[in-house]
């Protein structure tokens, strides 16, 4: 189960969007927990809950201690910068406290006058008189030197103290999630324990759900076969496994592609709480579900939009369910199950985040979910590798 990104080394800036990104996320999943009934939810789906908060806090977490990692090395190389300032800082002082020792002691207009009348040449007493010159010229940089470099040193004295002060937040803030999540485990381990009393039950559960997946695929897949041939037969072919592409196509086809791991969400928000692929059970090892698509529990009046530009290519109505809308884009083909209300019509144009119709609920919970799957002309695909934050 999945909701709504894995974290390499990165700036501080990023990793603090990640952490909003995070942040929202377990926003969501307490938004859509608050709305579902406990007493409505099997017990199964309450450990699938648990799962998804787990994941999402584990991933704030590893977010958190990168941050505060990052924030250590720019607290150590802030410290080195300063008491490299410091010392930098100290030598200068001392050069400009011998060349006031040194004016101090040549102060007198008489002094000066009479190191240029001592020299022997004219030439030596121009050069005299401008060494005089330079002398004070350097004496003033330095003094203006030393007012930079104390500004410096307070700037970074005062970063220093901001960045000290973040990273005491941030690992505050672990402390809170980590003890959350302590709590989330020991809820979902109590779930475990209560449903391995009645096992057999849910065993019976799983597989029913496994049998009914199975039944719907093998549905959907003749109904993908049905929509290729029926698109190839306007173009004289007869095969019922590969898309025969326009040049248009083959553009849309190739744009698609190249938005791999872009494209957003078929609902605005929601819990994955079916992946692609084998989905192993929490309770039985040896149980699995496998699916050839995704599925997303949702809010009441939820709306299912499409991925991505393309064209509606056919609209299904399955016995005992609600309509299947399938949305072409070239030779991928994305399929939105359980669509009620419907925004869209067979052969209709549609955009990017274009609305096709709101998510209906699941008859055998009462839920609304969305079933979403994703292929290349007949091969399937995981939508979790096109679909961003996956």
């Amino acid at each position: 189960m999945c909701f709504s990104g894995y974290v390499s080394a990165q700036t501080q800036s990023q990793l603090e969007a990640q952490r909003r990104s995070v942040e929202k996320e377990i926003q969501q999943i307490n938004q859509i927990l608050k709305a579902t009934n406990k007493e409505e939810s099997s017990l199964l789906d309450q450990v699938n809950y648990l799962e998804e908060q787990v994941r999402v806090t584990e991933k704030l977490i590893k977010i958190n201690n990168q941050e505060a990692n990052l924030l250590t090395a720019k607290i150590n190389q802030n410290t080195n910068k300063i008491n490299a300032l410091r010392e930098e800082l100290k030598l200068i002082k001392s050069e400009y406290a011998k060349m006031i020792i040194k004016a101090y002691e040549n102060r007198s207009e008489q002094n000066r006058i009479m190191f240029l009348f001592s020299s022997e040449s004219f030439q030596q007493a121009y050069k005299r008189m401008q060494y005089m010159q330079q002398h004070a010229e350097y004496r003033e940089k330095q003094g203006r030197l030393i007012n930079e470099k104390t500004a410096d040193l307070e700037k970074l004295n005062e970063e220093l103290f901001q960045q000290k002060k973040n990273k005491e937040a941030v690992l505050a803030q672990n402390r809170i999630v980590k003890n959350e999540l302590i709590n989330d485990k020991k809820e979902q381990e109590a779930l475990i324990a209560e449903i391995r009393q009645d096992e057999k039950k849910y065993i019976k559960e799983i597989k029913q759900k496994q049998k009914e997946i199975a039944r719907i695929e093998k549905e959907i897949d003749r109904l993908i076969k049905e929509a290729i041939a029926a698109e190839n037969k306007k173009r004289g072919s007869t095969s019922s496994s590969v898309y025969k592409l326009t040049p248009a196509g083959q553009a849309l086809a190739k744009n698609f592609e190249q938005n791999k791991g872009k494209l957003p969400w078929p609902v605005e928000r929601g819990l994955l709480t079916m992946r692609f692929g084998v989905n192993k059970s929490h309770i039985v090892n040896t149980l699995e579900v496998i699916s050839n698509g995704i599925r997303i529990e949702t809010e009441d009046g939820a709306e299912a939009q499409s991925i991505f530009e393309g064209e509606v290519s056919k609209i299904f109505l399955v016995r005992g369910a609600n309509p299947i809308v399938f949305v072409r884009h070239g030779n991928y083909l994305c399929v939105y199950k359980n669509l009620v209300n419907l925004s869209v019509k067979p052969n209709q144009k549609v955009k990017a985040g274009e609305i096709l119709g709101k998510v209906g609920k699941d008859p055998s919970t009462g839920k609304n979910v969305l079933t979403f799957m994703l292929t290349k002309n007949e091969t399937k695909l995981n939508p979790a590798d096109w679909i961003a934050k996956m």
